[in-house]
């Protein structure tokens, strides 16, 4: 049996107010697992973000009709890492049965309860660390949706709860109806934060964050793709922007207004000596609201230099945060 490395160089931070820590650099399977990775790169990728010191790694039923969490789920019997050494993540809502009542766009008890069944029997797991309800249901009452988290966490198939693009009014309303009755309280957020998409993480849940310390394991750091600078010529082939049925995020990475932006960074990058990559992830964790950066990646070259950021995040001074904000203003 193996377990990740514990890196020197990688920060640990708690995941919200909880005791648990995590890598502030991390690793994920949207888009990526099954669509651009088998599983057997699988298993090469989450090598090297083991060596590089990663211990979180996250994933959600909805994930290529569910084949992520079963690539994972290889990849990690494959990897022989002992449980204790990492931090799995999954996440439900849109389900995988789009024509059965319950099972789909839900957080009721009944599809939460079997949800989490069927993402453990596909992760060959007997727990996850976080199970992230993917969305709110504004037609299941917020006091079923809680409960029924609480004892997914009191049956020991999860340790910890949290929301997914949740209103801070909607999380909110979770912690206050789990300190009511003594459960499970949410402890995390999972957002899209980037340069380029900032108001959830800055402004609406800043004072969530301040009251209650809670977390966030932030997704898509790098804008799909954008803020690599790699779209500035067209959509390269093989990138996520080329694959089928993503034409709508292709139309992004393209938008002259956009690369525009991004290439304003291209000097501070050059000068500091990273990739555009590395320096719009280095960003991301400079927030210090921000437990981990959930990173993506279809190549193992990919991977290992994303977790060379590490080196990159002592280069942005307060002088340095100044000069990216104004690029990209």
């Amino acid at each position: 049996m193996s377990t990740p490395k514990v890196n020197p160089d990688m920060e640990y931070r708690r995941l919200g107010n909880s005791g648990l820590k995590v890598s502030v650099l991390s690793f994920g399977s949207w888009v990526t697992f099954d669509n651009q990775i088998d599983n057997n790169l699988a298993v090469e990728c989450m090598a090297a973000a083991g060596d590089a010191g990663c211990n979180f790694f996250d994933n959600a039923e909805v994930y290529a009709g569910g084949r992520s969490e079963e690539i994972m789920g290889h990849a990690l019997r494959e990897l022989g890492w002992e449980r204790w050494s990492y931090v799995i993540t999954t996440k439900a809502f849109w389900g995988l049965r789009p024509d059965v009542p319950n099972m789909n766009n839900t957080t009721n008890r009944k599809y939460l309860m079997q949800s989490i069944d069927g993402s453990l029997e596909r992760l060959g797991l007997d727990f996850v660390d976080v199970f992230y309800c993917h969305r709110s249901d504004a037609h299941t009452p917020m006091e079923e949706t809680v409960f029924a988290m609480h004892d997914i966490i009191a049956s020991g198939k999860a340790l910890y709860w949290g929301t997914s693009e949740w209103s801070a009014d909607d999380i909110r309303a979770a912690i206050e109806i789990a300190e009511r009755h003594h459960l499970h309280k949410p402890i995390t957020e999972q957002s899209q934060y980037n340069l380029f998409e900032r108001n959830k993480v800055e402004n609406e849940y800043a004072r969530i964050q301040h009251d209650y310390g809670y977390g966030n394991t932030i997704w898509s750091p790098l804008a799909s793709g954008l803020l690599t600078g790699k779209y500035k010529d067209g959509v390269p082939e093989g990138s996520r922007g080329a694959l089928d049925g993503y034409g709508w995020l292709a139309e992004r990475l393209t938008d002259a207004d956009e690369i525009a932006r991004v290439e304003r960074l291209r000097p501070i990058a050059d000068r500091l000596g990273c990739t555009m990559a590395q320096l719009a992830l280095a960003w991301c964790t400079k927030n210090p609201n921000v437990s981990t950066v959930i990173t993506g990646a279809s190549k193992v070259s990919q991977v290992v230099q994303n977790f060379e950021t590490v080196g990159v995040i002592d280069l942005l001074t307060d002088a340095v945060k100044e000069e990216i904000e104004a690029a990209v203003a």
